[in-house]
């Protein structure tokens, strides 16, 4: 399938893993990911904290897990999508909390942190954290021990900590949504994995691990990939990753006929972007022409213009990454429950679904 160098992880029950924005296997063929694995392979025996940067879909809790396994820590691995994460409930599901402590707490539950002991935590999406939560991570973190909620008694821990996130915390730290001596904890190594679009390397080796792993599912015969059709995986820039690959061969697959892969069978979630329209109307750049239009703008008000440009920029990138509220809030540079908050605002949130498959208008 690939190269002996090349190195590859994948979820040992694919199926199994329901999240859509999941990768389930990554593969170190590129020169990118190979000294990317080195690092890895270096930091990973330490007790250190990492935290894993990169885009979503790109493999960040299989290196976690990855991680975990060459540390040969005793205890198990546990993984946390902090994302998804209820506010009123985060803190009973990371710390654990005592029978009668809230409304609902019928029984003494463990949470996360005591689950993990012995072995590593990986919290995914660190950066959605409310700010409340991080002063008590913080404090797990520095004592090495959790205090269950409605609780008085610490319980020590032996955890390991692996956080990643999809968001530069530098910019959440400057802009007062993440704070400082938390991200000091947190970025004791720091591995950035890159998008699957910096590691074209990768490609074909994945291209070919999936087209293996549905057409076993599926009972057909492997097909041959069109070198036509290989081109066009190559040059795509999968803003979904490794997931939105996995995803594209699964439904080619499905759809094909004949024993042949070609460009027509590829369905692409992101469709080939128009000529820039900058290029038609004026010859500056995008930002340059908005520039121009706000100042028309400006001279002449409307009233609450600054609602119906926030409004105008949510929308059009909401419907931009076909109702896709990760890859909505990457393009944007901000966190999901930024996103959220905005969607809510604008009137598109109600009724919708959210990536993990939860109904957000319930959040």
């Amino acid at each position: 399938m690939t190269s002996h160098s090349a190195k590859l992880l994948a979820h040992p029950e694919p199926q199994a893993h329901s999240l859509s924005i999941r990768a389930r296997a990554v593969i170190f063929a590129d020169d990118h990911s190979r000294a990317l694995l080195d690092q890895i392979e270096r930091v990973a025996p330490t007790d250190a904290n990492i935290l894993v940067i990169g885009e979503t879909g790109t493999g960040k809790e299989l290196v976690a897990k990855h991680i975990h396994e060459l540390s040969k820590r005793p205890g198990p691995f546990v993984a946390v999508n902090c994302g998804a994460l209820t506010q009123s409930l985060a803190e009973a599901e990371l710390f654990g909390h005592q029978a009668g402590a809230f409304t609902g707490a019928t029984d003494t539950r463990a949470g996360w942190f005591e689950a993990a002991n012995g072995g590593t935590l990986f919290l995914d999406e660190v950066g959605d954290l409310p700010i409340s939560l991080q002063v008590k991570l913080l404090r797990v973190l520095q004592e090495r021990e959790v205090v269950r909620v409605g609780a008085r008694k610490a319980i020590p821990l032996n955890v390991r900590l692996i956080a990643a996130t999809n968001v530069d915390l530098a910019k959440a730290v400057t802009a007062g949504n993440f704070r400082l001596d938390l991200y000091y904890r947190l970025n004791v190594v720091k591995l950035e994995l890159p998008p699957l679009r910096q590691r074209r390397g990768d490609i074909m080796p994945l291209v070919e691990y999936f087209i293996n792993v549905y057409a076993a599912r599926l009972n057909i015969n492997v097909p041959a990939v069109q070198p036509a059709t290989k081109q066009q995986l190559l040059n795509y820039a999968w803003p979904g990753n490794i997931r939105e690959l996995e995803n594209t061969i699964h439904v080619a697959l499905l759809t094909f006929t004949g024993d042949v892969l070609r460009p027509d069978d590829l369905r692409f979630t992101v469709m080939p972007q128009l000529p820039n329209s900058s290029e038609v109307h004026s010859n500056g750049t995008p930002l340059e022409n908005i520039e121009v239009q706000l100042e028309r703008l400006f001279s002449s008000p409307p009233p609450d213009l600054f609602g119906k440009l926030e409004e105008l920029i949510v929308k059009n990138a909401f419907d931009y990454c076909n109702g896709n509220q990760v890859h909505t809030a990457r393009m944007l540079g901000i966190s999901r429950n930024i996103l959220r908050t905005l969607l809510k605002r604008v009137g598109l949130l109600e009724n919708e679904i959210s990536d993990t498959g939860a109904d957000v208008a319930a959040q």
